[in-house]
């Protein structure tokens, strides 16, 4: 069955976050995910609120870039919040958007180099293990964690490009695709990752987590348009969906046929009631997919 959940945009003031978290786990939805879009709002501050805040829902971070973080933080933090919320969070790392991390002084000379040594390293800590490596851009010296998570934990990859997808089936345990991944592309993204994953020799499952832009209510038919024009994509088919549950559901199961095991259903960044949203998507969407 494929997973459904839903995004709280950093558009959204963080003091709102709490009602939306709540509401997701009142109404049984399955994920809610939070991103670390700069310069908005911290991924892991948030997910370790919006856990706090709930019993149930699982909470993903997608996604931490990583040229912000020594992995060895991100192992750190990684663990504590599996350690604290056992089960329940879901953490995705990715090259960060490069105009971004160059406002930063943090932009990489190889983006893909420094994501494929910090998943092989943050996998490592994870799993406990005494890491000692030497790359370009990670260095560890005898680390190990004092308190890795109990369980074994998933580390997701976010991608776009070829080389991306390849190094998220070779080096990570699932892949993040964004909102303008069509169907289309959801297969394209699948055959890559498992090129990688034959290349490094991986059998087992690799989740495919995708957004899908998404507006129900008034206005829904222009307010995704809108976003899809400021987005540079308004001419790319089969993005997103505007509609009642039903049309939604369609596009669900679209991407699933298409390979996704999980779909996140993104609100448009104006979307005037998020509390309502995450119910819309599990107490009409769901049983639709079901």
């Amino acid at each position: 069955m494929t997973g459904l959940g839903a995004v709280f945009r950093p558009q959204l003031a963080p003091e709102r976050l709490r009602a939306v978290a709540r509401a997701a786990d009142e109404v049984g939805l399955e994920e809610l995910w939070l991103w670390e879009d700069c310069f908005r709002e911290g991924g892991i501050s948030t997910a370790a609120a919006a856990l706090a805040w709930t019993e149930r829902v699982r909470v993903g971070v997608g996604l931490l870039p990583v040229p912000l973080r020594n992995v060895a933080v991100t192992a750190m933090e990684a663990a504590t919040l599996h350690r604290m919320f056992p089960g329940r969070a879901v953490l995705g790392v990715g090259h960060g958007v490069q105009d971004w991390m160059g406002q930063v002084g943090a932009r990489a000379g190889s983006p893909l180099t420094l994501l494929r040594e910090h998943l092989v390293a943050l996998r490592a800590l994870l799993g406990g293990e005494r890491v000692t490596t030497k790359g370009r851009y990670v260095r560890l010296d005898d680390v190990t964690l004092d308190w890795p998570p109990e369980q074994p934990v998933e580390v997701l990859a976010g991608a776009t490009g070829p080389r991306s997808l390849r190094l998220a089936g070779e080096a990570a345990d699932g892949t993040v695709l964004t909102a303008n991944t069509p169907p289309d592309g959801v297969r394209r993204a699948r055959r890559l990752i498992d090129a990688g994953r034959a290349a490094a020799g991986r059998s087992e499952a690799h989740r495919v987590v995708v957004y899908l832009l998404a507006a129900t209510g008034p206005g829904a038919d222009e307010r995704l348009r809108d976003e899809l024009v400021a987005e540079g994509v308004g001419d790319v088919p089969d993005l997103g969906v505007a509609g009642d549950a039903a049309a939604v559901a369609e596009a669900v199961r679209r991407l699933a046929e298409a390979g996704a095991d999980t779909v996140i259903l993104q609100p448009t960044g104006d979307e005037p009631d998020p509390e309502g949203f995450v119910r819309f998507a599990a107490e009409r969407v769901r049983p639709l997919t079901v």
